[in-house]
């Protein structure tokens, strides 16, 4: 099971910390990931990391302002968001990849456990 949390409404400019809290042993050990879907559009890839966080990968729209990190001690996902904009208004979903521990897809057809999402509002 997946629980995201973290969400809300800012200002353009502001910053967000996105949680995803997981359950189930086979979550320390694969990829996780976070998406995103905005009304009228399709999900799409924001960043994911391998099962020690060592290997990781961002959409190149993000320019460095967002940063995906996990601690398995605590079985939590994070996603750090700086610099928001009004275009990263959307609902947030973190997901996990159960085949694979490493080299992190993009293509949300790889992921097999989704959370319920977590809305982000940012107001310009």
């Amino acid at each position: 099971q997946l629980v995201e949390s973290g969400g809300g409404v800012v200002q353009a400019g502001e910053s967000l910390r996105l949680s995803c809290e997981y359950s189930g042993r086979i979550f320390n050990s694969c990829v996780m990931g976070w998406f995103r879907q905005a009304p009228g559009k399709g999900r799409e890839f924001v960043a994911a990391l391998s099962w020690n966080g060592g290997d990781t990968s961002y959409a190149d729209f993000l320019r460095g302002r967002f940063t995906i990190s996990r601690d398995n001690h605590d079985n939590t996902v994070y996603l750090e968001m700086n610099d928001l904009k009004a275009e990263d208004t959307a609902v947030y979903y973190c997901a996990a990849d159960s085949s694979r521990i490493d080299s992190p897809d993009k293509s949300p057809d790889h992921y097999n456990y989704w959370g319920q999402g977590t809305q982000v509002t940012v107001s310009e």
